[in-house]
């Protein structure tokens, strides 16, 4: 029997897509303010729109901080009640890499308790959250223990650890909080149970076996590949940004090596500077700095479209890694379909739950309502740069 599926905060649809693609399951409905920011108006993140282009439906257009089920369920013309929710809020109130966080409780980390409401409205059999590893570990994890409290007072068990999605193939350094919750007496398994006695070769989460092997085409700043218009990248804002670009060593350089070329002072910030002068390089070493070929990529963050926020400059073309190849780093097909402005189309890969990652929790929940353990050839979403021959037998 095909289950039915919802995506509430379903962005650009990273989470959706590997359910998408399973077909154990039927997306019937998915629901996102497309906000960028607190600040932005409603609609102008546009993720809908690429949701849309790979999905075959309009996401409901609705503030699920206020919106009711009820609310909700009209507005995606929900005839039934669906089998599994998908409830990812936004993660950027937990994430450490803001240090705001750990000083106060960002308003919308109250989205994450308020998905109890839905599944008190429509009873799903499973329910899937994923966000930052803080939701579990973080000072503000109480709104997951609220969560799970009134979870477990609907009937439900729940299970919340925390991964590094490489682990299960993911060519990036990322880890990320799961949560599972299964309704009655369903088998609550889990992502370790999914791949207990099973392993990923390490050379299928590094850099160049993810992006080198898709047979990208050489890239300049600030262009268009004429065949896949989703391999794209911004241009330098400036003349000194694309020089230093240039002078930064190939294959997992970064601005700290400018210090031993004579010629690159010029190049070099004051906070620069002023950091190499301390022998500290702060709390952000990676800026401006290239991708390793041969490792896992860092996080990719909503704000991956300049160079200046983290480690994301081609391993050796003097660019921005591109729309593209950010989206393979972060597990999506290589035919996914991105839609709206160039930065608009980074934040959608950004905020992503990497669809490698849901089609693997997708095969899961299969397991919970079917009572079959998926093989490990079937845990490899297609088009994807994973193959059934990186998977092998844990020692």
């Amino acid at each position: 029997m095909i289950a039915s599926v919802v995506d509430l905060f379903s962005g650009g649809g990273g989470a959706s897509a590997g359910f998408h693609a399973h077909p154990a399951f039927h997306l019937v409905g998915a629901a996102d303010a497309q906000l960028g920011k607190p600040s932005s108006p409603r609609g102008s993140l546009a993720c809908n729109s690429t949701y849309e282009a790979n999905m075959g439906f309009a996401p409901h257009e609705a503030d699920l901080s206020v919106a009711t089920p009820d609310d909700v369920a009209s507005g995606m013309s929900l005839s039934d009640a669906p089998r599994v929710l998908i409830s990812c809020p936004p993660c950027t109130g937990f994430s450490r890499t803001l240090a705001t966080n750990h000083l106060r409780d960002d308003p919308r980390n109250g989205l994450v308790r308020r998905t109890a409401l839905f599944v008190d409205q429509w009873r799903p059999e499973v329910l899937i959250m994923e966000n930052a590893r803080e939701l579990v570990m973080g000072r503000f994890r109480e709104h997951l223990s609220g969560l799970a409290h009134d979870l477990e007072g609907l009937g439900y068990r729940v299970s919340a650890t925390t991964h590094f999605l490489s682990r299960f193939g993911l060519p990036q350094k990322r880890e990320r909080a799961l949560l599972i919750a299964v309704r009655g007496e369903l088998p609550l398994f889990t992502m370790e149970d999914l791949w207990d006695g099973l392993e990923i070769d390490p050379k299928a989460t590094h850099v160049r076996r993810a992006i080198w092997t898709r047979h990208l085409r050489p890239l300049a700043e600030g262009r268009i590949d004429s065949n896949d218009p989703i391999h794209v990248c911004p241009s330098f804002g400036s003349e000194i940004s694309r020089e230093r670009t240039r002078r930064i060593p190939a294959d997992g350089g970064s601005w700290f090596d400018l210090a031993d070329d004579p010629g690159a002072a010029p190049l070099l910030t004051p906070t620069m500077k002023h950091r190499l002068a301390i022998g500290d390089l702060g709390s952000h070493p990676d800026v401006y700095g290239r991708m390793w070929w041969d490792r896992p990529a860092p996080t990719i963050k909503r704000e991956c479209s300049h160079v200046g926020n983290g480690r994301y400059t081609h391993p050796e073309q003097h660019r921005l890694c591109s729309v593209r190849e950010m989206a393979i780093l972060n597990g999506f097909p290589d035919t996914y379909e991105f839609r709206g402005s160039v930065s608009n189309m980074y934040r959608h890969v950004g905020d992503a739950v990497p669809p490698l990652i849901s089609y693997q929790l997708a095969c899961l929940v299969s397991w919970i309502l079917s009572g079959r353990r998926p093989d490990p050839g079937e845990l490899i979403m297609p088009g994807t740069h994973l193959a059934e021959s990186d998977i092998r037998q844990r020692a």
